[in-house]
């Protein structure tokens, strides 16, 4: 008889859930410390046994002391993290109980922009030219050589918060004059615009065992800085999606990933380059997992559940994708506190977003063009329907 893993799940957010309700169906012992905030959120009670609840999950050697004195009960076999500020703490508690995983160094390549660009780089994957902002001299010759405009990126925020674009060197050296002895953790990046892709990818002993390309209709960034409708699309088999796929695979196997689910970004520029942006040790956040689930039957936490509870097991693990259809996914913020999407009727209507002031659906069809079509249509209806706009946040909130 198989001895029952502990999994203790890391959330500085409401995330993951899927994966706590997976490890516990499994026969995992789960574990879930989240903040304090977060202890009303509805997390899956029946699948967690228990509960721990700290004021800041990032905070050392507070977050060391207290995992350690839980072990004392509860020994730990596997730390997941359920969110992406959690990837580095769960690196450090990981190097710190001598478990198995993604280590500090490592998890620097999956949340540290600068990171994962000078080892892409090293590894000759295509990078938009960079700088880090630690010499001035460095800094002004970047300037002189790389042609405005560029962007001012925090090196280990989520998505597209905190990104200054900037057009000319006297903003950059304003933006930094106000970020004083912040400034370091941040770094400069020319700016190109182009066509935005992301693929999701199951890692387990360091191969690549399922990888889906998706592309954005218009790039992340413009849609947080601007406003509008966040929409993705599982890409058909032809030169986009074989590209970035093979990038996807120079990219894991440059970063050393064994196990695990990750979220990586590509930009085709319009010298017809394919670059990286970046890259996440977890699934993909605004609704990618239904999205995947909608093309592939996989959902990527209940798949990220059972590999490490097979690792933790010693058994293998193998993934089988029961669909191969396309799927596309729309989100957006709403005016209304609980939009009503009756009026999206589709038969290719797979999932309905549910959360206070969004709006959201995702749909799939074995054929890609009436994917396209769907979208294309109701875009525009939720623009008019739903779509409210916020100011962009320079940090996750606290």
């Amino acid at each position: 008889m198989q001895r029952q893993p502990t999994v203790l799940c890391l959330a500085s957010y409401y995330k993951g859930a899927s994966f706590l309700t997976a490890a516990k169906a499994l026969g995992a012992r789960v574990l879930l410390l989240t903040r304090e905030k977060n202890a009303a959120e509805p997390w899956p009670r029946e699948s967690i046994d228990e509960v721990f609840l700290m004021p800041d999950l990032r905070r050392r050697p507070d977050i060391l002391y207290a995992v350690s004195y839980l072990t004392r009960a509860n020994p730990v076999d596997v730390i997941v993290p359920l969110d992406d500020y959690d990837v580095e703490t769960a690196a450090a508690l990981r190097e710190h109980l001598r478990l198995p995983g993604l280590g500090e160094t490592g998890a620097r390549y999956f949340r540290d922009k600068l990171a994962m660009r000078t080892q892409a780089s090293a590894a000759g994957i295509p990078v938009p030219p960079f700088t880090p902002v630690f010499s001035y001299d460095r800094l002004r010759d970047y300037m002189a050589r790389v042609p405005p405009p560029w962007v001012l990126k925090p090196r280990s925020e989520a998505g597209a918060m905190g990104i200054k674009k900037l057009y000319d060197a006297e903003q950059v050296w304003r933006w930094l004059d106000q970020l004083g002895d912040e400034q370091s953790f941040f770094h400069l990046e020319q700016f190109i615009p182009g066509e935005i892709y992301h693929v999701d990818s199951l890692v387990y002993d360091g191969r690549i065992l399922f990888a889906q390309p998706h592309k954005y209709a218009r790039p992340p960034l413009t849609v947080a800085h601007d406003g509008g409708v966040f929409v993705s699309r599982t890409l058909p088999d032809g030169d986009e999606a074989r590209a970035i796929l093979a990038l996807n695979e120079r990219l894991l196997r440059a970063f050393g990933l064994e196990r695990g689910a990750t979220h990586a970004e590509f930009i085709r520029g319009q010298d017809g380059q394919y670059y990286f942006l970046e890259v996440a040790a977890r699934v993909g956040g605004a609704n990618i997992e239904q999205l995947v689930e909608a093309a592939s039957g996989l959902n990527l936490w209940g798949e990220w559940a059972r590999m490490e509870i097979a690792y933790a097991q010693g058994q293998p693990y193998t993934v089988a994708p029961s669909l191969h259809d396309y799927a596309g996914i729309l989100v957006c913020l709403a005016r209304q506190e609980w939009p009503d999407l009756s009026g999206y009727s589709d038969p290719e209507v797979v999932y309905r977003v549910d959360k206070k002031h969004h709006a959201g659906l995702v749909v799939a069809s074995p054929d890609p063009n009436r994917v396209e079509a769907l979208l294309n249509d109701y875009v525009n209806r939720f623009a008019y329907d739903f779509l409210a706009v916020l100011p962009p946040l320079d940090k996750a909130p606290t």
